[in-house]
């Protein structure tokens, strides 16, 4: 993908200048601080503190059930927090202590678009339908104006001949694809990924990785939960590894995956990476 024809996020400077991997001068894009989350007695985050400049790539890794994808879906606002405070860069700021009115909440959504591990597209719609949906019905783009971005954007990821198809006539990586697509579409701030390609057969999680990798390259602002640990080594700027609801140490991908300084992260690596090597 070419980042002079990649949708404008619409707010800050130019988002798909290249990036320097680690670089810390750009600004904050989103804030968290002291996000909690329980589900009955379950305490499932406990304290969540992380910043992501914008151009970043941040992933999120560890075992199943540490709170990663509640996170994501925190900062989407698919998911309330107990406690704590989210804060985009120009607004919107909430503190999840005290009441937020409806529209603070709606704005915070629309500054990110989530990309889901089942692809979630709509099975009644063709793929050009489900790309158009978000910008027809929720931003109010004129319905030409959709149509032709979104046909711009299924050509950039090689889908273009699949406008008219249904979502069940595409292979799992044709379908993550265009979910990545139809998040495009909405020219976000923050894109969120959650676990991208922990549904696909194993041919397929390359072609999505491909994608993606090219979204890190041309600058987009992302928080990426995977299992993928060699793409988060190539693509991530700062990785935050979780157990047990909180982040128990985050750091750039080399010293995470060479030198990890806790020896919970060493036991997850070892069991997870060292094989892959």
């Amino acid at each position: 993908m070419s980042p002079t024809d990649a949708p404008v996020p619409p707010t800050g400077g130019d988002p798909l200048a290249p990036r320097e991997a680690g670089a810390t001068d750009a600004a904050v894009l989103l804030s968290a601080r002291g996000i909690r989350k329980s589900f009955g007695a379950n305490e499932v985050l406990r304290g969540i503190d992380f910043s992501v400049r914008r151009g970043e790539v941040v992933t999120l890794i560890g075992p199943s059930g540490s709170g990663k994808t509640t996170v994501l879906r925190s900062l989407n606002g698919l998911e309330t927090p107990d406690a704590g405070t989210l804060e985009f860069d120009g607004g919107p700021s909430i503190d999840f202590a005290r009441p937020a009115d409806k529209a603070a909440r709606l704005a915070m959504r629309d500054r990110s678009a989530m990309v889901f591990q089942h692809h979630n597209l709509f099975p009644h719609m063709t793929v050009l339908e489900n790309v158009v949906e978000g910008p027809i019905r929720v931003q109010r783009v004129p319905k030409a104006q959709a149509l032709a971005e979104a046909s711009a954007l299924l050509e950039r990821v090689g889908l273009a001949e699949k406008h008219d198809q249904y979502p069940h006539q595409l292979s799992g990586g044709q379908q993550q694809r265009v979910g990545i697509v139809r998040a495009l579409a909405l020219k976000p701030d923050l894109l969120l990924f959650d676990e991208p390609t922990s549904a696909l057969d194993p041919e397929l999680v390359g072609e999505v990785l491909h994608v993606i990798k090219e979204l890190a390259d041309e600058g987009w602002t992302m928080v990426v939960v995977t299992h993928e640990l060699q793409f988060a080594k190539q693509a991530a700027d700062e990785v935050l590894f979780m157990d047990g609801g909180v982040i128990v140490e985050r750091g750039a991908p080399k010293e995470i995956f060479t030198n990890p300084r806790e020896e919970r992260t060493r036991r997850f690596l070892d069991r997870i990476l060292r094989p892959l090597d």
